[in-house]
């Protein structure tokens, strides 16, 4: 707890410009338990998944670096113990900015190969036109994996499984298995339709055989948490899923017939998903049209 208390106190002193800037200390975490010991954490940026028990602290992602004080602060409202692990599901920085302070704070951090490869090196995401530096050392995941690997921890077995050029290339879905619980990060969004970072080896192809290889994980039981919006079920991946394959269907169809993605934005192809999926649609079309047109 001293330890939690002393990061949070540098992380306060540290950040009021940051958070001034950022607009992020009006920000509240909001707790949603999901299962015995799992919950989701809501705040600014990705959502973050949350198990406590008798071995451990586990957590998945943690937001902007401005937020630790709040999110340790809604993690001791549950526990005393401090952060013992933290798993990326990719390394996007509203996922990724509080790695640092908890990095600090002895947390061990853990992602797949091509998170620490892209935390380590300047990035660029073409799609939101924003150049990342390499994180501070302390950020980058210390354990990383090709696969997949799991966590035998509180009772439970928390499967981490890689899927491929989905999101990013280094996107993971993270499944408890006596709490019934998935966590997707960003190749699942019920926010709006999903953004593909292609510059970060993302691809439309890889985010429906993500949305396909949770399908195959889970049952009407299990709740999944997304990268971004609220708390759903197995129905709504599947039509989550639906969704981009009909979407992903229709544009090609119309770059077969010689449209220009200036006219398919103009066909409005996506309106019919403005109601459950209301943001990203132009990016969403650009990127897409981009990928299948082999651009």
């Amino acid at each position: 707890m001293r330890r939690i208390i002393a990061v949070a106190a540098i992380v306060v002193a540290s950040a009021p410009v940051l958070q001034a800037q950022a607009g992020l200390d009006t920000v509240q975490i909001r707790t949603q338990p999901l299962a015995p010991g799992v919950y989701a954490l809501f705040g600014a940026g990705g959502n973050i998944g949350l198990a406590v028990g008798e071995d451990a602290v586990f957590v998945i992602d943690d937001q902007f670096a401005p937020l630790t004080p709040k999110i340790l602060a809604a993690i001791a409202a549950l526990t005393p113990k401090p952060v013992r692990f933290v798993v990326n599901t990719h390394w996007h920085f509203d996922h990724t900015g509080g790695n640092e302070n908890l990095g600090l704070a002895g947390a061990l951090i853990v992602a797949h190969d091509n998170v620490r490869k892209r935390m380590s090196t300047e990035q660029f995401i073409q799609a939101i036109n924003r150049r990342e530096p390499p994180s501070p050392k302390v950020a980058w995941p210390v354990v990383t994996f090709a696969e997949g690997l799991t966590f035998h921890l509180n009772g439970d077995d928390i499967h981490v499984t890689h899927v491929p050029n989905a999101h990013t290339d280094g996107d993971a879905l993270i499944y408890f298995g006596a709490g019934n619980v998935l966590h997707m990060g960003d190749v699942f969004n019920m926010s709006g339709l999903p953004f593909v970072d292609r510059s970060s080896g993302g691809s439309l192809h890889g985010v429906i055989a993500a949305a396909e290889r949770a399908l195959a994980m889970v049952n009407d039981a299990t709740r999944i948490v997304p990268g971004h919006g609220r708390v759903v079920g197995r129905a709504e991946l599947q039509t989550w899923h639906t969704m981009l394959v009909a979407l992903r269907d229709r544009i090609k169809a119309e770059i077969a017939a010689g449209r220009t993605v200036e006219q398919v934005l103009a066909a409005k192809v996506t309106d019919p998903y403005l109601k459950d999926w209301p943001a990203g649609h132009e990016r969403f079309v650009r990127t897409a049209y981009q990928e299948l047109s082999g651009q």
